[in-house]
């Protein structure tokens, strides 16, 4: 495939159309089979001291059955089913969950993005979205308006552009500025981070200082009204936010993000494409604790797919 917009865009091919098809395909197979060493952790050991029942199921094979239904877009009723359905299958025994314990053990779950740690340090685009919760769809907005029930939330994303993995994501009520999440962003991430690439609404002062503790390169476009900190005078280092301040003021801010490699934050973008592609716009759960599982759950199986395969393009 080769797309020319014009003659001054560069022309891109895609060289591994037959690996990338099979790997799209193989994101729909559902011959699913449970891992011997899930099935030995399938009971809990219930080491810690509780009030009520003790767990019969362990952490992980409520973390198995609730990514199947993360996956194929099922109720818990079905997953349920679903569950003993694949057990009659494999000629196992072990107890599949009820529905409602399914439901329950998701809020308190923590689920960890399994990412391969780099032996260097890795960047990190990051971009933000918006997840409906509950509300009316956009046939009936247009049509009647909108009434006061419509929510959604913030979910933003933290993509090693080199990898495409999901490194770190972050589920947030819509109220929650962008930068206040960059910390908690890069406090799941294991790895050093060389440079973070932000849009505008990361631009405060705080998220500069904690990126420059962090001794992180940050490429975040300054505001358009922008002013200067420190003066150019002053005996102190120069402030990078300073300095891109005045690039801009010399070179334009399309050249300026030419030059730093900004578009390269649209990898984060296309995650979120890929993501609502998968898994649609809405989330289906009801409370924040859930929902922020269901990402979780989300961003991990996209890291899955990521590792069936990618496209890869040769420019011109």
């Amino acid at each position: 495939m080769c797309k020319v917009a014009s003659s001054l865009k560069p022309c891109y091919k895609l060289s591994n159309w037959r690996a990338y098809n099979r790997s799209l395909v193989s994101r729909g197979d559902i011959t699913v089979w449970f891992d011997e060493d899930v099935i030995d952790q399938w009971e809990h050991d219930n080491v810690e001291v509780r009030a009520g029942h003790p767990f019969v199921n362990s952490d992980l094979a409520i973390e198995t059955l609730l990514m199947l239904r993360e996956l194929f877009r099922l109720p818990y009723r079905q997953t349920e089913g679903f569950g003993r359905a694949l057990v009659k299958l494999m000629d196992v025994d072990v107890a599949i969950p009820h529905h409602t314990s399914l439901q329950k053990r998701a809020a308190k779950l923590g689920i960890t993005i399994e990412v391969a740690r780099p032996e260097s340090s890795i960047d990190l685009v990051v971009d933000s979205t918006g997840l409906k919760v509950y509300g009316e769809g956009e046939w009936k907005v247009k049509k009647h308006g909108a009434d006061g029930r419509r929510t959604w939330r913030k979910l933003l994303l933290a993509v090693d552009p080199d990898t495409h993995m999901i490194a770190a994501q972050s589920l947030t009520e819509n109220r929650v500025h962008d930068g206040d999440q960059v910390g908690p962003l890069l406090e799941q991430i294991e790895s050093d981070v060389g440079t973070f690439y932000g849009d505008g609404a990361c631009d405060q002062w705080k998220v500069h200082d904690s990126l420059a503790e962090q001794e992180i390169e940050a490429v975040i476009p300054p505001r358009k009204n922008a002013k200067i900190k420190q003066h150019g005078n002053s005996n102190e280092k120069p402030l990078p936010r300073d300095e891109a301040i005045r690039d801009i003021r010399l070179l334009g801010r399309k050249e300026w993000k030419q030059d730093v490699g900004y578009h390269r934050r649209s990898l984060a973008e296309t995650a979120m494409f890929r993501m609502k592609n998968t898994f649609g716009g809405k989330l289906n759960k009801r409370s924040l604790p859930n929902q922020i599982t269901e990402t979780a759950f989300r961003c991990k199986i996209l890291n899955l797919f990521v590792t069936l395969g990618m496209p890869a393009f040769l420019w011109n």
